[in-house]
């Protein structure tokens, strides 16, 4: 006979590739995770994924199961969502993937107010430049830099945010003012590593400046502004981090500045979970009050 957990580690190998990924993500032992795969091949008479060097490939039998697992999955979650609403007490822990400003700089600052709201609620933030994916379920709630591809997700615009070029007051003082455009020329400049960087609508620089050398480049927004802050060039970075930073002054405001949006992103089926509508909410509060200082 089938059981949750079986189809649980058949849905995990098939989103993050092999046993060992979808052990570490089920939070179990590779061993219980072979066994379950091969207990669920015993019961449904069939193999689901050829065995190889290179890794574990689907079946066609595989393939006629997704669908079903799928909606199993979506029916427990439905389950534990109302279970959620009739105690009462919003419980549990939410996923949320951020770039890494949205996540330093705006939710973390608000997790006492956070906590105060749902002590039963554990929120886990992962803010970083790199792509998580929610349809394997690598997070519950993902904010976005542009909405997903159509499928099992839902997306909502939340605003427009600024994106600024920036100097250290210590490095203005040292290279003189700049009051043009075309005084930007020969000053060094700092921004992220292509190569590791799955959001290019992070590199504002190219954009407001496209084919500018750099100096410094670093995956992490955090590390560019400590290296404006420590006067070793200029970079365009995010206003509502950079603003708040006494050692960092912006330069042509009304000539440099590029405007891009969050998105937030959910999985259709967990939308109306009670612990995620309080993390979206939570985050339409953060958003709302970014736009009051803007």
């Amino acid at each position: 006979m089938l059981d949750s957990e079986q189809l649980r580690v058949f849905l995990a190998i098939l989103r993050f590739g092999n046993t060992l990924a979808a052990a570490k993500r089920l939070g179990v032992d590779h061993s219980t995770v072979s066994r379950r795969l091969t207990a669920l091949e015993r019961a449904l008479g069939a193999r689901l994924f050829d065995r190889s060097p290179r890794g574990l490939t689907p079946t066609e039998a595989a393939g006629a199961l997704i669908g079903h697992a799928e909606r199993i999955e979506t029916e427990l979650i439905a389950a534990a969502s109302c279970v959620a609403r009739a105690d009462g007490e919003i419980t549990g822990t939410v996923r949320l993937a951020t770039p890494e400003v949205f996540g330093t700089s705006l939710v973390a600052p608000r997790m006492a107010e956070f906590r105060s709201r749902y002590p039963s609620l554990v929120l886990e933030l992962a803010p970083e430049s790199r792509f998580v994916s929610l349809s394997k379920r690598e997070a519950d709630i993902a904010i976005a830099l542009k909405p997903p591809p159509r499928g099992r997700l839902v997306a909502r615009k939340l605003a427009d945010y600024r994106i600024g070029m920036y100097a250290a007051r210590s490095y203005l003082a040292a290279h003189g003012p700049i009051t043009d455009r075309a005084a930007l020329s020969g000053h060094a400049f700092i921004s992220y590593i292509d190569e590791l960087l799955d959001y290019p609508e992070l590199n504002a620089l190219e954009t407001a400046l496209p084919g500018v050398a750099t100096v410094f480049r670093s995956s992490s927004s955090s590390a560019q502004q400590a290296a404006v802050a420590a006067g070793a060039g200029l970079a365009m970075l995010h206003c509502i981090a950079a603003e708040r930073d006494q050692r960092l002054t912006r330069i042509l405001p009304d000539l440099v500045e590029v405007r891009r949006s969050y998105w937030l992103v959910m999985h259709a089926d967990q939308q109306k979970m009670p612990r995620i509508r309080a993390v979206v909410d939570f985050l339409g509060e953060l958003v709302d009050h970014m736009i009051d200082r803007s």
